[in-house]
């Protein structure tokens, strides 16, 4: 997991993918890929089969949720914009990153002590727009000294870790450097492997403010089949449901708000899963979506579906994942991919 390890700690807002995206360039490179990608920033290694066969879309997204430094007060705090979807309930006194053009800054998220703080103010949820980030600094010209400008990403802070079960991976960006990892392991675990098909495995940018690059990447992939790869919400702690949960298999969206996949390429899937006793989870979830959601309307519509592992606590500063969920997902969609031949392909999209 050295790989998850070097893309989750790497920093990566929308829109500022550029670390991440040379990572990927170069695992592609290692596995003998064509690298290819779109003009947003997208990218994707061709990895072609035994036969030409149908083109097959797999799709992490590069980007994290992070903020980018909106104004700077004369004092020398920085106030900050969301870039992606957040709960401020989560960010007062956390660690984050000011990464500029020629050095990255630590700094924190403001808040009061509670010695200090009035009954009313203990009661209520502090919104974004009146929060502030601390570099250390002691005016506005320092911060202009420093290099910190309007428009520098902001991202969070939090070292990779496997916790003591050896199984449960803590970091930032598990969404969607899970989705990065898993498409470089399913290219890897090709290389041997006889496939019908031509595989684009790779990863999209702008995900968490629009699914940005779902839109433009299809465009120079043109694929016949899509596979989202992205995490999913557990549900598994105190107050949920117990379902999704950590360790229990990998996720397949049957609903969520941006997509219902094609029924035929979701039976599939399951259909792959059983005959390999591959564990899995059904996840329907009403609220939220994935790039599929811009996947499947290119042009005339392209059969897609969401695999991905549940995690928890995602949208924060830290989130957590099961390696066994991982490497069960990787299973999955390689087992998928020696499906995918041109006669699968008219059986998902005749009607």
């Amino acid at each position: 997991m050295d790989l998850l390890k070097e893309l989750t700690e790497a920093n990566g807002a929308p829109g500022y993918e550029g670390a991440i995206r040379q990572i990927m360039e170069r695992e592609i490179r290692k596995h003998d890929g064509k690298v290819v990608h779109d003009h947003l920033g997208s990218i994707f290694g061709e990895k072609k089969g035994s036969t030409s066969g149908p083109s097959v879309m797999l799709a992490g997204h590069m980007d994290e949720v992070a903020f980018m430094v909106q104004e700077v007060t004369k004092e020398g705090y920085l106030r900050f914009t969301p870039l992606g979807g957040w709960w401020s309930q989560v960010l007062l006194a956390q660690r984050v990153s000011i990464v500029t053009e020629h050095k990255t800054f630590t700094g924190v998220v403001g808040s009061k002590p509670p010695h200090v703080l009035t009954p009313a103010e203990k009661n209520q949820v502090y919104p974004i727009k009146e929060m502030f980030i601390d570099v250390g600094a002691s005016s506005n010209d320092q911060i202009k000294e420093w290099g910190i400008r309007v428009g520098d990403p902001i991202i969070p802070v939090c070292p990779y870790e496997i916790l003591p079960d050896h199984d449960t991976i803590l970091a930032k960006a598990l969404d969607n450097r899970f989705g990065c990892y898993l498409a470089l392991e399913v290219m890897r675990q090709l290389r041997d492997v006889d496939h019908p098909n031509t595989v684009y495995a790779g990863a999209t940018v702008q995900e968490e403010v629009g699914l940005r690059g779902a839109a433009t990447s299809p465009y120079e992939v043109k694929p016949d089949i899509a596979i989202a790869l992205d995490v999913g919400v557990a549900q598994d702690g105190p107050a949920g449901k117990g379902h999704p949960s950590l360790g229990s298999g990998p996720l397949v969206t049957f609903l969520d708000a941006t997509m219902i996949p094609n029924t035929r390429l979701r039976n599939l899937v399951i259909d792959t899963a059983d005959k390999n006793n591959i564990p899995y989870q059904i996840d329907v979830m009403t609220g939220g979506g994935t790039d599929a959601g811009k996947f499947h309307l290119f042009k005339q519509g392209v059969p897609s579906i969401v695999i991905g592992v549940p995690a928890r606590y995602i949208h924060s500063n830290v989130s957590m994942v099961s390696k066994k969920d991982i490497e069960n997902c990787a299973k999955l969609v390689t087992e998928l991919l020696k499906k995918l031949d041109e006669q699968q392909l008219k059986q998902i999209i005749e009607y």
